[in-house]
């Protein structure tokens, strides 16, 4: 074979195979990744002798990436508690990874326990502070910084509608939007430090929310904790002026290889506090209400039975032994709930 032919079919070879490698790297990189997640469970009113089973979630989401720094996430629950919620619809632009920007409909940056998916939870519900008390979602923009240098830390700010989900009616004009920051510090690869800032006025009362936080990972045991407190405008209407809430609780991994199919089970426990809140329900666009929250707490006992990969696949058994503040012990309960992420 001619020495130049040779030449020539190994360079042509050797690009084809670059292009072939490139091109099924830029597929692998644009195309649309599908997930969900499923949350079905049984809850037992030890009080009530009542009984039900709900399905809590039916996630299904798809993201991706449309250019080297371009992405994009579009989520809808089809069962959040029976009702079909659009979750996140957010376009993402990220330069470099020190620093990205975020528009669209996405998680406020408040309150490690509110930023948590629902697979990533280490109870079957959350905690007050993450349910009644932030519970945070709306349409509005971001932008994170990231450090690795020195200390290394996480800065998340953001400003909002104000309104949460459903209010994007063309007609609609917020006279005062709502605006978030988060600063979290990693001073070992094992700790964290949350400080967040929130305020949000969409009708009658503006809201104050100021909330720390703290992660800590020591081997196999995770301890985490929250404090919040939020402040009512002094021209407030109602005689509440403030509201707190705390929470509390640790987990421990026990590996499980000989079991096959269960990964690990993890003994869960977590103490969680509120005084009496007032939020708001936002309807429609035109459409507010105001709803208050009973003081509260609660003490929740269980295990999480991981099942092996591929997916993640957990049983959340737990149990709930609430405290009002008039001494009744109404919505205790069993619940065993099944999760799975794929």
């Amino acid at each position: 074979m001619n020495p130049v032919f040779k030449l020539k079919l190994l360079f042509f070879l050797s690009v084809a195979s670059v292009m072939y490698m490139h091109a099924a790297d830029s597929t692998k990189i644009y195309t649309p990744r599908i997930e969900g997640t499923i949350r079905a469970k049984y809850e037992y009113f030890t009080e009530l002798n009542e009984q039900r089973f709900q399905v809590r979630n039916a996630r299904f989401s798809v993201r991706g990436n449309i250019s080297p720094i371009a992405s994009y996430k579009a989520e809808i629950d089809l069962s959040d508690e029976g009702r079909t919620k659009m979750l996140d619809a957010f376009v993402k632009l990220q330069p470099s990874a020190v620093w990205s920007f975020t528009i669209g409909q996405q998680k406020v940056p408040f309150s490690t326990d509110n930023l948590r998916s629902p697979h990533q939870l280490y109870f079957a519900n959350r905690s007050f502070m993450g349910k009644q008390l932030t519970n945070l979602r709306d349409v509005g923009a971001s932008v994170s910084i990231n450090n690795n240098k020195t200390i290394p830390l996480e800065f998340i700010a953001g400003i909002y509608n104000g309104l949460g989900l459903y209010t994007q009616d063309k007609t609609l004009k917020a006279n005062e939007l709502s605006y978030a920051a988060r600063l979290v510090l990693f001073p070992q690869s094992n700790l964290s430090f949350s400080l967040n800032a929130n305020t949000i006025n969409p009708y009658k009362v503006r809201m104050n929310f100021y909330n720390a936080g703290v992660t800590y990972q020591f081997r196999n045991f995770h301890i985490e904790s929250e404090f919040l407190y939020k402040s009512y405008s002094s021209d407030s209407i109602f005689s509440l002026k403030s509201t707190t809430g705390f929470f509390v609780f640790g987990a421990y991994d026990f590996k499980t290889p000989k079991l096959g199919i269960v990964k690990k089970i993890t003994p869960v426990l977590r103490y969680d506090a509120m005084t009496r809140n007032m939020r708001y329900e936002v309807a429609s666009s035109s459409l507010i209400n105001q709803k208050f929250d009973n003081e509260r707490s609660r003490i929740t006992g269980g295990l999480i039975v991981s099942l092996n990969k591929p997916f993640l696949n957990d049983i959340r058994l737990n149990y709930e032994r609430y405290n009002w503040a008039d001494g009744s012990h109404a919505d205790s309960k069993f619940v065993a709930e099944f999760v799975v992420k794929f």
